[in-house]
């Protein structure tokens, strides 16, 4: 919607923003999303995960009305921190509440679900905001979080927040649930397989809350080695995770594709990046749990490096040279975005959250992945913000070019000190 709103005669709203205040536009989602990060961590903490799951939807709820009645920039500043605060929540709420209910070989492909959900979420707003008028858009999809919030009431909570409040048959039922062994046709090999996993799980949380109970986190539950290059390894996806570029990419696609004077209209050019996000996002589901963490992200920092300096090049000619590109304006940007696109998904973005669960320990782990998502909002603000203003003052070709750069140090991090996650129990 940004070309519009900035846009004097398509604009759907009674006024018109310029460059900064679409940059804030863009960034101020990640300022929520710091909030969110640590509201929703405390009330998950504190509550449970089905409490801050349920809590959820009331942001993403006040968003639509926001949208619909705006009667000034500032209401859709406003908008914009409830979109943050539903995203820094679910960030932490789902990847934790997604690793404990999951089995160890499939938790890599589930928790790529979650990605796979917010691209085809993102791909249908994509196809809606080019065709449908804005403020039919608020008036259908305000009914998705009241959906979500009638249908996760029918999820028991995971086993091990239950044995945490002593509540052993309550857990027992959940881990049966999610097992799916609470039917009448459960066979004995699956009972006993249920119930040495049960086992395993009590003593595992009776440990974790005799040393919490013992003695609480302290400086140097963070301060050791392992924890030490567990965070350093969190901050490092962190990075990838949006200095790549992806994320401010996606958020100003339309913006990119006019700047490079492609011939297909950018929107439609936007809609085909969202159907192959979706396309990455499978290939993670099909390749995590079979060959690791680690290569997918290996592959996705060198395709992303390959990726941004190649478009970089690309915009300079476009932006900086007389040069006729028309043979290659209709179909080499797109077909660039395209494959950037990808390889991020395949693993800088969908592996990025399972393996920050998999490898912080788990007495800092509710800490760590705080701080981690916490840093990962500020990143994105900071990305958010700069974006539209490197592209208006240094250009787009330079922005891609530092985009590269980020690439290439994670890269050269992923491969050097970054240990295979892959099978590692969550209670280690």
């Amino acid at each position: 919607m940004l070309p519009k709103l900035q846009s004097t005669e398509a604009t759907p709203l009674d006024f018109v923003i310029d460059v900064h205040e679409a940059s804030w536009l863009g960034a101020l989602i990640s300022l929520g999303g710091v909030s969110g990060n640590f509201f929703f961590s405390y009330v998950m903490n504190r509550f449970g995960r089905k409490v801050s799951i349920y809590g959820l939807a009331l942001p993403n709820t006040c968003i639509w009305f926001l949208f619909y009645f705006a009667k000034s920039v500032e209401w859709l500043y406003v908008a914009r921190v409830c979109a943050g605060l539903t995203g820094g929540g679910m960030f932490v709420v789902l990847p934790i509440f997604l690793g404990e209910i999951a089995d160890n070989s499939v938790r890599g492909r589930l928790c790529s679900f979650f990605n796979l959900a917010m691209n085809i979420g993102i791909m249908i707003g994509f196809i809606i905001s080019s065709y449908v008028p804005y403020h039919i858009i608020p008036c259908a999809v305000v009914s998705l979080p009241l959906l979500y919030f009638i249908l996760s009431t029918r999820f028991p909570e995971p086993p091990q927040q239950l044995l945490r409040w002593g509540r052993e048959e309550a857990a027992e039922r959940s881990l049966k649930y999610y097992r799916n062994c609470d039917g009448p046709s459960t066979s004995n090999e699956a009972q006993r397989s249920y119930q040495k996993q049960f086992d395993e799980m009590r003593q595992a949380i009776e440990q974790q809350v005799k040393e919490q109970n013992n003695e609480s986190l302290s400086l140097t539950d963070f301060c050791n080695k392992n924890a030490l290059k567990a965070i350093v390894t969190g901050l490092v996806l962190m990075i990838a995770n949006i200095f790549t570029g992806t994320f401010a990419f996606i958020n100003y696609m339309s913006n990119i594709f006019e700047a490079v004077h492609t011939q297909l209209e950018p929107n439609t050019n936007t809609i085909i990046i969202g159907a192959v996000q979706i396309v990455g996002t499978l290939a993670s589901i099909y390749l995590v749990d079979r060959y690791g963490r680690k290569i997918l992200l290996v592959v996705s920092c060198a395709g992303s490096a390959f990726g941004t300096a190649a478009f970089g090049i690309y915009a300079f000619y476009a932006e900086e040279t007389d040069a006729d590109l028309s043979a290659f304006s209709a179909w080499l940007p797109v077909t660039l975005m395209a494959f950037i696109i990808f390889v991020a998904n395949v693993g800088v973005i969908s592996v990025t959250m399972v393996v920050l669960v998999e490898v912080l320990p788990h007495r800092i782990r509710a800490v760590g992945t705080s701080a981690c998502l916490g840093c990962l909002s500020f990143f994105a603000f900071t990305s958010l913000k700069a974006f539209p203003l490197m592209m208006h003052y240094f250009g787009l070709a330079a922005t891609m070019w530092g985009c590269a750069a980020v690439s290439a140090l994670c890269l050269f991090y992923v491969s050097v000190f970054l240990e295979e996650t892959k099978g590692r129990s969550i209670y280690n």
